[in-house]
């Protein structure tokens, strides 16, 4: 059998994690086998160990580069805004959006893998690369906040946006629960309509300074 070339094990090494990336996104990381995952990318079960140390491996690199999806995607809403408070908004209503909730391969790397991060070690590479990548996403979504005047001030915005980002978490996954229904689609517009009014966290903190 002829060897494979360095550039096709790359390739093949991008094609399993970027499968395992959907497929995780989709089902959780423990909800997938590494046979699904290689027979999804269209490779042998025994070629796995060819490319990954172990199951855990794959779920790190596959956990880093759904976040930097994220990230990624982001970055470009937020930079095609010259206004914070409009580019905050930009990430509000695609965050809670319902295509977001019904394609389950584009789900939230957060909301994704929320549960199974309650059952990692704190201590695994796994958890401190979910803790990295929601870390990422929290400051990306910092920067749509105007910086405070003061220590103090700036301490309370940082705050309020950590609450208003908890809230977009929140409403997805509770939407994610719920499916295609009524109550979902109510919890996600309740969610944008406060995210984006004048009363929401940030928009507090403005009026009354």
């Amino acid at each position: 059998m002829p060897r494979v070339s360095r550039q096709q094990t790359e390739l093949n090494r991008v094609a399993i994690t970027e499968t395992a990336v959907r497929l995780y996104r989709e089902r959780g990381l423990n909800g997938v086998s590494v046979a699904e995952v290689m027979n999804e990318a269209g490779l042998t079960h025994g070629g796995f160990y060819g490319h990954f140390e172990s199951k855990e491996a794959l779920a790190t690199e596959a956990c880093t580069h759904a976040f930097e999806q994220s990230a990624n995607a982001w970055k470009e809403k937020i930079a095609s805004h010259r206004k914070k408070r409009k580019a905050r908004k930009a990430i509000v209503d695609h965050y809670l959006a319902p295509s977001k909730r019904d394609n389950a391969a584009d789900t939230c790397p957060v909301v994704a893998f929320s549960g199974d991060m309650s059952h990692e070690d704190n201590q695994s590479v796994l958890h401190q690369t979910y803790i990295k990548g929601l870390r990422a996403l929290m400051d990306a979504y910092l920067s749509t906040v105007e910086p405070g005047a003061s220590p103090q001030d700036e301490t309370a915005r940082r705050q309020a946006a950590l609450v208003e980002y908890s809230l977009m978490v929140g409403a997805m996954t509770l939407a994610r629960a719920t499916g295609k229904t009524a109550l979902s689609d109510e919890i996600l517009k309740s969610a944008r309509t406060f995210l984006n009014s004048e009363v929401s966290a940030v928009e507090s903190l403005n009026l009354n300074s």
